[in-house]
C-alpha cells in the first residue's frame, strides 16, 4: 500500500471506531490475526475474536459523546503509521480502556497519546497505544498530589 492508502485505511478505521461507533466497519479494516495493545494498562487483545470483544464490550460502548481528537503529528512509513494525538473528553461514563473499574468522575481529561499502527496487505494488523496514565488519573481526581 502507498502511504496515502495507509492513511486512508487508518482514517476509515478511526471514523468507524470513534465517530460511527460501527463494530462491523471497524473490524472490516483489520486482519484475522489483529492485535490491540494498550500499553499503560497492559490490555492485550490478540486475534480477531479478542479484538472484536475488546471493541464490542470495552471501547466502542464507552466512547464519550464529547470526545475530540486532534492529530498533532503523523509519520508514515512502508508498513507503519505513527500518530501523536491529543484527546479531550469528559469521564462521563465507565471507560475501562482508560480508567479501569472507575465510576464516572465527570472530570475533563486532556490526554496526549501515541498510537503505532501496523499494516499488512490492505488491512491493519494491530495498534500499540501509549500515554501517561498518572496524568490521566490525576485529571480524573483519582491520584492525589
Amino acid at each position: 500500500m502507498t502511504q496515502q492508502e495507509l492513511e486512508k485505511l487508518w482514517q476509515e478505521h478511526t471514523t468507524a471506531e470513534f465517530v460511527k461507533r460501527d463494530l462491523e466497519a471497524t473490524m472490516a479494516t483489520m486482519t484475522d490475526d489483529a492485535y490491540i495493545n494498550i500499553v499503560p494498562l497492559n490490555i492485550n487483545a490478540r486475534g480477531k475474536d479478542m479484538v472484536l470483544a475488546f471493541y464490542r464490550d470495552i471501547l466502542i460502548p464507552s466512547v464519550p459523546d464529547d470526545l475530540q481528537a486532534t492529530i498533532v503529528n503523523r509519520v508514515i512509513g512502508e508498513r507503519y503509521l505513527v500518530d501523536e494525538v491529543s484527546f479531550t473528553l469528559t469521564h462521563s461514563k465507565r471507560m475501562d480502556w482508560l480508567l479501569p473499574n472507575a465510576p464516572p468522575t465527570f472530570k475533563k481529561i486532556e490526554l496526549d497519546h501515541v498510537v503505532v499502527v501496523e499494516f499488512r496487505g490492505n488491512k491493519i494488523v494491530g495498534e500499540r497505544v501509549y500515554w501517561d496514565q498518572a496524568t490521566v488519573l490525576k485529571q480524573a481526581g483519582l491520584l492525589k498530589d
